[in-house]
């Protein structure tokens, strides 16, 4: 939707598309790989040209933006004063440019990146959030001024008080449907009655939250870690009080984009009058006005049954998060990972450290679990715990948990009867006693009987920028190119967009990688050493950690179940988000990426970590499974004078798909090169996957397969659509 003039007073109660206080960005073009997240509503200052980040490719030199030395164009950091060739410097107005976690009243936090206006700056997210807030309460007090002056109460036509906003399919659910109406708050009827009156918050706690008929507990677990620290809570409500014209804002970070989302407080409720969904003791408002603006930003209530707690903290917070697998079926290849008990414990000492959220989840994911062993121990499978301390002392592992709905504790070792417990530690550990529904458990148990620990990463003073791309079929890159002025640790994390917008569309989630390089020139950039790299999921988002030192560097963002799927429509392109995290401000810039950048970028990704099997002399071939969700083939041959001829087999593998289009391929590799094979991902991600490869080789004097091919052919099947991944590449 562009962006217009405010709409005129008597429009503003019922406008379907700005209920939503985001605007929806137009579709990135294909050989535009990101657009840059900015407040739209910001005037348009002036951006520095692309070319200063080190002169157009004809410039022989480059002047210094800090002391104006002319520098020969080899040079990335000025010869006098030792300044990068990135530095920008600021003027006020530049300052006000940069972007970040703003969704924006009426802004949605996208603004096309066009002409030469490409670099963009982080910024402070305490700054960016002040900014959206500002923004979207200037259009609440519109609304609310006209209610009043009208006498009328707010209803949201874009989300309205009908079977639409429950289901994907509103008629298909008319028999068993258990809301009968819709009612304000003090119309709904509450066990207790009338009294107290209707509040926003009441010192919101976990044990507030009471879940309904929906199928949503990953969004409420989220909520209920949330609420352990209230100022969390208080900054997704824009809207703190009670709005007597029923008008609410809510700031919610969908897919990694910051959207600030206009509810009324009209709720599903059943024929007594009782709500249907979630609701929070204490007549307090803020669970149910959550719970709708999600479901607004996913077309319906429906469309948040089933999910991880993870997607609810970064859906809450906006800030990166990391998920940490506790049992070996979780990992993405079992067979190449151990889990590193240590590592995880000093993770999440690390982590309880700097105070970062943490939730456990209870017998989910892939794990088997003894209904009556988990109830005999106090446990609720698939069900997630609040992790509100983790304790090394006097050799003991210990973790302090929560069950957010107050009631069942752990009645195993180090639970509040046991034997273990010393004076000592209790002094140290519960100097107050026991709380319901907290309790201490050994890590090991910890191990036993939970999946995953998501990680939270909520920080303050930290800057942030996000850009939103597209994932073209058949070449999936967007990349950016990265200036880091002074060392920083940085947060990369790549959303794909819309899995709840329509009931099929979880099945059809892409495989995520987001891989960064460093590189020299900014006018011609290359993949130079790999620097970090996330692993390859079917998920929602991926992220990975990195301290960046001063430099520049490439990230290149990967997908590939998508590839044979027939979509050719741009505007059918999977959109993503990248979103990073920085403790010092930095530079990006959307690049078009140059040719055969993806095939770089497999090659060295594989080539630092895959496994190397020698065939024969002069011929190597490399295998990336570990973290990847698939398989990588490639192989090099080091003859100056000969060609290796290959044939791989994957038709025994299971549940993935080839970049090639097909699991069996034949190539003919020329001397002194290197080529991708074979790509192979995971299709779904709720689903196993195997994988089987057999390698064929022999050596040749001339290119053509002979026997192994049609006649005159290199490569079968052939790579002409996928020759920006499988071209033979040049051994440097």
């Amino acid at each position: 939707m562009t962006r217009g003039p405010p709409p005129p007073a008597d429009q503003v109660t019922r406008i379907a598309d700005n209920s939503i206080l985001a605007r929806v960005p137009p579709t990135p073009q294909p050989i535009t790989p990101f657009d840059t997240i900015s407040p739209s509503s910001h005037p348009s200052y002036p951006l520095r040209q692309p070319t200063s980040l080190g002169g157009s490719p004809s410039t022989k030199t480059w002047q210094c933006p800090a002391c104006t030395f002319e520098n020969s164009s080899a040079s990335v950091v000025c010869e006098i004063c030792s300044s990068h060739r990135g530095l920008l410097i600021n003027s006020p107005a530049t300052m006000e440019v940069g972007v970040g976690g703003v969704g924006g009243a009426g802004g949605g936090g996208v603004a096309s990146v066009g002409g030469d206006a490409s670099q963009m700056e982080s910024k402070l997210m305490e700054n960016l959030r002040q900014i959206e807030e500002n923004e979207a309460r200037n259009k609440w007090e519109h609304i609310i001024q006209y209610c009043r002056e009208n006498g009328e109460l707010f209803v949201d036509d874009s989300f309205p008080p009908a079977p639409r906003s429950l289901y994907y399919n509103p008629n298909s659910n008319t028999e068993n449907n258990p809301v009968v109406q819709w009612r304000r708050p003090t119309e709904i009827n509450c066990d207790g009655g009338n009294f107290p009156p209707w509040a926003v918050f009441r010192t919101p706690l976990p044990s507030d939250i009471c879940q309904g008929v929906l199928g949503n507990c990953w969004l409420l677990s989220a909520l209920a870690v949330l609420a352990e620290r209230e100022d969390l809570v208080k900054e997704v409500l824009v809207t703190k009080e009670i709005c007597p014209q029923g008008a609410y804002q809510v700031r919610l970070c969908k897919d990694g984009k910051w959207q600030t989302v206009l509810v009324d407080d009209l709720l599903p409720c059943d024929k007594r009058g009782h709500l249907v969904y979630s609701q929070a003791k204490r007549k307090q408002l803020w669970v149910p006005l959550i719970e709708k603006a999600v479901a607004k930003i996913h077309g319906c209530y429906e469309a948040l049954v089933s999910g991880r707690a993870i997607e609810g903290l970064a859906t809450l917070t906006g800030a990166p998060c990391e998920s940490i697998p506790l049992q070996p079926s979780s990992l993405p290849m079992p067979s190449e990972d151990e889990l590193d008990k240590d590592l995880i414990w000093a993770q999440l000492l690390s982590s309880r450290l700097v105070k970062f959220l943490m939730g456990a989840s209870c017998g989910g994911g892939n794990m088997k679990v003894d209904e009556e062993e988990y109830q005999r121990k106090g446990l609720r499978p698939r069900h997630a715990y609040s992790v509100l301390d983790v304790r090394d002392i006097q050799n003991h592992r210990l973790l302090k948990l929560r069950n957010p709905w107050g009631h069942y504790s752990w009645r195993g070792d180090w639970s509040d009867d046991s034997t273990l417990w010393t004076d000592e530690l209790r002094e140290a550990l519960m100097p107050h006693g026991a709380s319901e529904g907290v309790f201490w458990i050994s890590f090991e148990d910890v191990l036993k009987y939970f999946d995953c620990i998501d990680i939270c990463k909520v920080r303050s003073g930290w800057n942030e920028v996000r850009l939103q791309g597209t994932l073209q079929p058949l070449c999936s890159l967007s990349c950016v190119l990265l200036t880091v002025l002074e060392p920083t640790e940085a947060e990369f994390t790549l959303f794909q967009e819309g899995q709840r917008n329509s009931e099929k569309s979880q099945r059809s989630q892409l495989d995520l990688c987001v891989v960064i390089f460093r590189t020299r020139s900014p006018a011609n950039p290359e993949v130079g050493r790999l620097v970090e790299h996330s692993k390859r999921q079917v998920r929602g988002f991926v992220g990975c950690h990195k301290m960046l030192e001063r430099d520049l560097y490439l990230l290149v963002c990967l997908a590939f179940n998508h590839w044979h799927t027939g979509i050719e429509d741009p505007s059918l392109f999977p959109q993503c988000v990248l979103a990073i995290h920085s403790s010092k401000r930095l530079l990006v810039e959307q690049i078009s990426p140059p040719g055969f950048l993806l095939a770089d970028a497999i090659i060295s990704l594989t080539l630092t970590k895959g496994q190397r099997h020698e065939g024969r002399e002069g011929m190597t071939a490399y295998y990336l499974t570990k973290g990847w969700a698939g398989l990588v083939v490639m192989v090099e041959n080091r003859h100056e004078n000969k060609w290796i001829h290959v044939k791989c087999d994957c038709q025994e593998s299971y549940n993935v798909v080839s970049t090639r289009g097909e699991l069996k391929t034949v190539d003919s590799v020329p001397p002194l090169q290197r080529q991708v094979i074979i790509v192979l991902t995971q299709l779904e991600g709720s689903g196993g996957f195997s994988i089987a490869h057999r390698l064929t080789h022999r050596l040749a004097n001339s290119r053509g397969l002979h026997d192994w091919g049609p006649p005159g052919s290199t490569h079968v099947p052939p790579i002409d659509s996928v020759h920006g991944l499988h071209a033979p590449r040049l051994i440097t």
